[in-house]
């Protein structure tokens, strides 16, 4: 069961969040609040339609709340500019969606280093950080690949080496083996769990397949908005 666990290495505070669309007539969070700790591996849970890509939009400034507060690694996320919602995302974070989201025309290598792009560093610098990120995820063989030669496991290890392109300290999946069969599944689990515990990031996962809320180290429910305890 969740909790609300407030302290000073909160990688995720947030307190009464609300969030609505179409003028008000859809409530996607009602009144939620948690504390995720910082290299905590967390999987939200619930049906859909209960706000859990709501709650995964809010935490990385693709959209604001309408009410309550919100702070990711004591940052303000309540009222942030578009500019700096960019750079956060850019610097931060690590996105990794079910359906992996790789561009078709790039091989392996050149789609770990689209998140790169704009940042310090030469082309070279980029091209070696990619390979040794595939290398990481045991793909070395398989970086001058485009993503319609890939297994869907592989898709989900590159978007998973794409993820840590710019070393984020938070990474969210959503469903991330949502579209795997399930030896493939716990693989990727295993290796988003390893890396979170090599690279002391923290890990909030959204999935509505057990198996994987299993090996969290806490599974927030949720339900209509609001955290179900």
């Amino acid at each position: 069961m969740s909790k609300v666990e407030s302290g000073p290495h909160a990688a995720v505070s947030a307190r009464n969040l609300r969030k609505a669309y179409e003028s008000g007539r859809i409530i996607a969070l009602d009144d939620l609040s948690l504390d995720i700790s910082e290299g905590e591996f967390v999987a939200i849970c619930g049906p859909s339609g209960c706000g859990k890509s709501t709650l995964l939009n809010l935490i990385t400034c693709i959209d604001r709340p309408d009410s309550g507060s919100l702070r990711v690694f004591d940052r303000n996320l309540t009222r942030i500019n578009d500019l700096s919602a960019d750079a956060f995302r850019a610097n931060d974070v690590g996105l990794v969606f079910q359906l992996h989201n790789l561009l078709p025309h790039l091989t392996a290598l050149e789609n770990i280093q689209v998140p790169m792009l704009g940042q310090s560093g030469s082309a070279r610098d980029r091209s070696q950080r990619a390979a040794g990120l595939l290398q990481r995820v045991g793909l070395s063989d398989r970086m001058n690949s485009l993503p319609t030669t890939l297994s869907g496991g592989e898709r989900q290890r590159v978007a998973v080496a794409r993820a840590l392109a710019n070393q984020p300290r938070l990474i969210l999946a959503d469903e991330p083996t949502g579209s795997l069969d399930s030896t493939t599944g716990e693989r990727l689990m295993d290796l988003l769990m390893e890396l979170r515990d090599s690279m002391q990031v923290t890990l909030i996962v959204v999935t509505h397949e057990h198996g994987v809320a299993e090996k969290a180290d806490r599974t927030i429910r949720m339900l209509d908005g609001r955290i179900d305890d």
